[in-house]
């Protein structure tokens, strides 16, 4: 049978995010590579999208950041609208947010979070829950959107649960992350906390609101389809780990050196959460 043209492009487009999500995080293609194979082409295209909005603000610091971002988001509105463009990130991603009704909150949530990181912000607590949202709950929920293939019963109750998880990953980030945020980006995303005196009680502190975030995630990852648990779970056992093994340092050490899980324990995570699922006991 002929490929049709139209599908051609759409499945080269797809092909495109797999592979910036290949290139971008190892991390993130391993866990994808454990959902269910029909999810792999939408969520690589939402890792895309959002990869290349990250990047816009974090990386190319000799261009305008602010204009290149803002041709971005306009490209992005018209990709949705007329459901075709020749951006291949932009039309993979518009396939997913029609094809499992991806709420526009979500993407203009997102968007604003990115274009946050462009200004020297003083985060207090509201501007704090605001960017997390934006930048780590709303990637969740259209995920959760494509699990859920549909079942807005089930969308419902997990939505809470996926903000959790996203927020936790998002307020890990920023711990493991706090001196280069610091001396590259001049962000400290944390309320109230100076990098310069930053301490053991700052930490244990950001550390107690964390565990709650990942406490409140879990049980969501027991209630998704099957199709999609072990990717989500395998996510959250990785960063589980990395939070486990910053609470166990000082905050000395978290200002001094990046944290990291090596690759031989991912793989370890990855076997140990494969057997367990086998067992169904998650």
């Amino acid at each position: 049978m002929m490929t049709s043209p139209m599908s051609l492009f759409d499945t080269t487009t797809l092909e495109c995010s797999k592979l910036i999500t290949q290139r971008y995080s190892t991390s993130f293609t391993l866990g994808i590579k454990t959902l269910h194979p029909r999810f792999h082409d939408p969520i690589y295209a939402i890792y895309g999208f959002v990869r290349f909005a990250d990047e816009i603000v974090d990386t190319f610091h000799t261009h305008d950041k602010a204009g290149l971002l803002e041709r971005f988001r306009q490209e992005t509105y018209q990709a949705l609208e007329e459901k075709i463009s020749l951006n291949p990130v932009l039309h993979a991603f518009q396939l997913v947010v029609h094809r499992y009704h991806v709420d526009r909150s979500y993407i203009d949530a997102f968007l604003h979070s990115m274009e946050m990181d462009l200004e020297d912000y003083v985060y207090d607590c509201d501007l704090y829950k605001e960017y997390i949202y934006g930048s780590a709950e709303v990637v969740g929920l259209m995920c959760l959107r494509v699990f859920c293939e549909g079942n807005e019963e089930l969308f419902e109750r997990l939505k809470e649960p996926a903000c959790a998880l996203g927020a936790a990953f998002q307020k890990v980030n920023f711990l493991r992350d706090i001196r280069s945020d610091f001396h590259d980006r001049g962000r400290v995303y944390f309320p109230k906390v100076d990098f310069l005196k930053f301490c053991n009680q700052d930490k244990e502190e950001i550390e107690a609101d964390i565990q709650a975030d990942f406490d409140r995630a879990y049980q969501g990852i027991l209630g998704l389809p099957k199709g999609a648990r072990l990717g989500v779970y395998l996510a959250y056992i990785y960063y589980l780990k990395l939070f486990k093994k910053i609470k166990g340092l000082p905050a000395a050490h978290i200002l001094a050196e990046r944290v990291r899980v090596p690759d031989n324990t991912k793989l370890a995570l990855l076997l140990s959460s494969y057997i367990r699922f086998q067992f169904n006991t998650i």
